[in-house]
């Protein structure tokens, strides 16, 4: 799928995947559907679940590393900074380098384009904060969480997929 189609159905994903409410017992919710599909599926990943303000569920599956917390962190960074998924950052950037650009003026230690993390956005708020996961390739992080997303939300997940590559 070329990147254009996948940038405009990420753009529909974001439209779609709205709460009308987020605390910390949606997040839970949240975190533990993922860990949940995490353990059927044995995905060695982490996830990490943030308001602006403050960590609101993480948890680190078996087969994941410590490096994978660092990626979910600077991934959250750059939607807390862009208020867009990392997947769309990617694939706006070209989809080839995950390093953020240097004409953003932002350190790569504390940014990454790479899949994985969505904002958490609030119907008449905007966005409060992210969700992130770590530990697959950049696509399958995405549609990883977007499905967790979709799940908790009553959204059609086959839907709002990406393809394959």
């Amino acid at each position: 799928m070329p990147a254009a189609d996948d940038i405009a159905k990420i753009i529909e994903q974001e439209n779609a995947l709205v709460f009308d409410a987020f605390d910390e017992e949606v997040a839970f919710g949240l975190g533990s559907r993922l860990r949940g599909k995490a353990l059927a599926g044995n995905l060695p990943i982490n996830i990490d679940i943030r308001l602006w303000d403050r960590p609101l569920f993480y948890a680190a599956m078996p087969g994941s590393r410590a490096s994978n917390a660092d990626w979910a962190r600077r991934k959250i960074n750059a939607v807390r900074h862009f208020l867009k998924p990392s997947y769309r950052l990617f694939l706006e950037q070209g989809g080839k380098d995950q390093v953020i650009a240097a004409h953003h003026g932002l350190p790569p230690s504390e940014y990454i384009f790479a899949g994985g993390a969505f904002p958490i956005r609030v119907r008449n708020a905007g966005v409060i904060g992210a969700v992130a996961i770590s530990g697959l390739p950049s696509r399958e992080d995405h549609n990883t969480v977007v499905a967790a997303l979709a799940d908790l939300l009553g959204v059609d997940g086959a839907s709002l997929a990406l393809g394959a590559e």
